[in-house]
């Protein structure tokens, strides 16, 4: 069996010459993700952009820079953490992604989760929050962990809302003062959350899920 390193080189390597959709045909650069195979918690956004797309690197614009010190208020590094995206090539003029962009890259998205195996997913925007929780608002639920799949899900704002909507800021900056209590408390579970693997969403369709429940940090 591969050992999660060589998984996510394998995945590389095939986003680069990706020609599953449309995307490939505008992209410059693909931008698989980056970061540790071993990494706790992953860092799931929806699309590169302009930056991106010129780099071949996740989040490496004013949103990126964003990120960082966003990283930083939850006592994090950008070399601990995995940050990839929904869609692994930019749509032109940053659209938002199309239904058949989003299924051309779930595999990929798909190989990395098993290979990383976090013990906390962060989706960044509405596009990478309706994979684990579809049928919600985001303004509904951001900043509220929950287990699924054996695993803790946060679903937060994408930072550059934040920037183009500067009355999101607070909630974003609010939201990630949370996760170093929420990151805490996977790996206190630990025990129960380790060998799990994430359902597809064709098995979470099959499968009746249980209502998650919000955490509480106290």
């Amino acid at each position: 069996m591969d050992q999660p390193d060589e998984i996510l080189r394998k995945v590389a390597a095939e986003v680069s010459v990706c020609q599953r959709c449309q995307l490939s045909y505008s992209r410059k650069k693909a931008v698989p993700g980056e970061g540790p195979s071993n990494a706790e918690v992953m860092f799931i956004g929806e699309g590169p952009g302009f930056y991106e797309n010129e780099q071949g690197r996740p989040f490496v614009g004013a949103a990126g820079k964003f990120l960082d010190e966003l990283l930083q208020r939850a006592g994090l590094k950008r070399e601990t953490v995995f940050i990839t995206n929904v869609v692994k090539c930019r749509p032109p003029g940053n659209r938002d992604p199309l239904p058949e962009e989003l299924a051309a890259c779930n595999d990929y998205l798909e190989q990395q989760i098993r290979a990383i195996n976090p013990l906390v997913i962060v989706t960044l925007g509405r596009y990478s929050m309706a994979r684990f929780l579809p049928n919600v608002r985001i303004s509904d639920v951001h900043g509220k962990a929950r287990w699924l799949d054996g695993r803790l899900v946060v679903p937060m704002f994408h930072p550059a809302a934040a920037l183009h909507q500067p009355s999101l800021k607070s909630a974003v900056v609010e939201d990630f003062s949370k996760l170093a209590g929420y990151i805490q408390q996977a790996r206190q579970n630990r025990h129960t959350v380790k060998d799990s693997q994430p359902v597809s969403k064709q098995e979470s369709e099959e499968e009746e899920q249980p209502k998650p429940t919000q955490l509480s940090l106290f």
